[in-house]
């Protein structure tokens, strides 16, 4: 009797392990495949954790922080942004504002001046903007004889440099103004809010110069 016992308590044990075994298994084919198929960036499914958009996917907006134009004051475009359409692809990664050289070159928005040099040749001057998260908004300027070092804090508005003579890149004389988060190149024209990027609305100015009408005299005068 105690050996037969103990045999169904040995079946008892091994059927109960089968049975966990067989739950797990269960269980186990719904775990990674579900969790790709949600679109976990890391499973491989939905998100590129090494794509443009870093993990998660797309960017993060780009704030509308900027309260000047780096030249004059409504500069014509002589090229827009036209993002490439790959890492490596042709495209332009900036915007081409049309000014004359000497023109002074003005910081966008408050920042710091993290570059201040010279690329293959040209002058190149980059200010990381405040405020503007991790890693924080960086705007470039080119090509410019910078006017301030590296590390300087610059205000809205703050000459970091004027304008040189036009290179290869533009047929006229043109600031080459670029906007990247990191490694990604994003549009510099979302920096500004939509009444500097429009001339805005007809404004009423006084009129000096011309004589004021004499008064209309009384009947019976």
């Amino acid at each position: 009797m105690r050996a037969r016992a103990m045999a169904v308590r040995a079946m008892t044990v091994a059927a109960v392990l089968v049975l966990g075994l067989l739950l797990g298994l269960a269980l186990g084919c719904g775990g990674p495949a579900a969790v790709a198929s949600a679109g976990d960036p890391g499973a491989g499914a939905g998100g590129d954790p090494g794509g443009p958009g870093g993990p998660g996917g797309a960017d993060p907006p780009v704030p509308a922080v900027g309260s000047a134009w780096p030249v004059g004051s409504r500069p014509p475009v002589a090229r827009g942004w036209e993002p490439p359409a790959t890492v490596y692809g042709r495209g332009h990664r900036g915007v081409d504002l049309t000014a004359a050289p000497g023109t002074p070159v003005r910081a966008v928005a408050p920042g710091r001046v993290s570059f201040a040099g010279r690329v293959a040749g040209r002058g190149v001057v980059s200010v990381e903007l405040t405020g503007t998260g991790t890693p924080p908004l960086r705007t470039t300027y080119g090509p410019v004889a910078a006017t301030l070092k590296k590390g300087a804090e610059v205000a809205a508005g703050e000459v970091v440099g004027v304008l040189e003579p036009p290179t290869s890149h533009c047929p006229m004389s043109c600031l080459h103004w670029g906007l990247r988060r990191g490694d990604t190149y994003l549009d510099p024209l979302s920096l500004l809010p939509p009444w500097l990027l429009t001339r805005g609305p007809s404004r009423l100015l006084p009129v000096r110069g011309i004589p004021e009408p004499e008064p209309a005299a009384a009947p019976g005068e």
